[in-house]
């Protein structure tokens, strides 16, 4: 790990160097990579120098140590430097790790309806109010993409971008089959019914990090139907896309414009080609697909809300949390640092 820290350091001051050269601003977008570069480097900086003074505590302790007047007071500091060290360790040994190059980027959260009919889309809905709390408390905004409701108000699939930085790194966790337990609205029984929806979620890419050959889509316009104001159903202004070599079909309705809705699904749909080639390159690497916490394949079950118990269970890490409320009011910082804490456990364990 000593031989890491030094590069890092060397790598740092480098950066430090460049910065400060007069003509460091003449390339923007250049001296903005090498600013987050330096920027992302440097909890690593600082803890290595906590750590450095620690060991040099110790050793100015252990050496004080030999007169027998100060050996107690001496030893006290010598005890507190060495627990310094090791938890400095251990910080290091985690902010060392590789990081996913999406973490910092937004993302597309793709919502659908599964088992279980009306309530499943009723269900689809109470996620979706979900997320946009979560996303609200976090500062982020939410551009919704693509939504089909039903009657009763329920969701049978839902489109939508997180903007802001760092909402990868926080809900990619979410992606899988998400259960519900609960007496539905139309249940006059009072009987609890078991119901499902899916949750994937996409690092949003743009058309330049993926190449996309204009002849390999298929571009259809429909009149937009739903929630949208007066354009609504009057013009063809709705984009669907079909990418050719895949079978990907990606929609967009929320826009005025035809041009509008097709530049978001060529961000859908280059986001969704990102993940096939990721799922491709991952599969060629382990032989199969899995992440620390669970594949978070939209097939997997992650986890299971219990109304009538008023708990929320997530099946990856064991946890159990008996405030569904505030879960479902976007509280899901609790579970999401959980989970979190367990992926940097294992990718730590596998560095080993």
């Amino acid at each position: 790990m000593l031989d890491k820290l030094k590069a890092v350091e060397s790598r740092y001051e480098e950066l430090c160097a460049r910065s400060e050269q007069p003509d460091f601003y003449a390339d923007p977008k250049k001296a903005a990579a090498l600013l987050r570069e330096k920027n992302d480097l440097t909890p690593i900086i600082e803890a290595f120098q906590a750590y450095t003074q620690a060991q040099r505590d110790m050793a100015d302790a252990q050496e004080l140590m030999a007169d027998p007047e100060m050996k107690e007071l001496c030893q006290e500091t010598y005890q507190d430097a060495k627990a310094r060290r090791e938890e400095l360790y251990q910080q290091l040994q985690l902010l060392l790790l590789p990081k996913n190059p999406n973490d910092e980027k937004s993302v597309i959260v793709e919502i659908r309806g599964g088992v279980g009919g009306e309530e499943s889309a009723l269900f689809a809905h109470s996620l979706y109010r979900m997320y946009s709390m979560y996303a609200a408390q976090k500062g982020w905004t939410v551009e919704l993409l693509n939504y089909s409701d039903t009657e009763l108000g329920g969701v049978k699939e839902a489109d939508f971008v997180v903007n802001g930085r760092g909402a990868y790194s926080r809900l990619k966790y979410e992606s899988g089959v998400h259960r519900v337990q609960r007496v539905p609205e139309t249940e006059s029984g009072g009987r609890v019914h078991t119901s499902t929806a899916t949750v994937a979620v996409l690092p949003e890419m743009e058309e330049v990090d993926v190449q996309i050959r204009d002849e390999d889509v298929e571009m259809q316009v429909y009149r937009a139907s739903g929630a949208g104001g007066q354009h609504v159903n009057k013009t063809s202004s709705a984009v669907r896309l079909i990418h050719k070599p895949t079978g990907i079909v990606v929609a967009c309705q929320q826009e005025r414009s035809q041009l509008q809705n097709r530049e978001k699904c060529m961000r859908m749909l280059a986001s969704k080609l990102y993940e096939i080639e990721q799922e491709r390159i991952e599969s060629q690497v382990t032989g199969m697909r899995r992440s620390q916490v669970g594949t978070g394949m939209r097939n997997e079950r992650i986890r299971t809300y219990n109304f009538p118990q008023g708990r929320v269970t997530d099946h990856r890490v064991g946890l159990t949390l008996y405030k569904i409320d505030a879960i479902m009011d976007g509280s899901l910082d609790e579970i999401i640092d959980t989970l979190a804490t367990a992926d940097q456990a294992e990718r730590l364990k596998n560095a080993q």
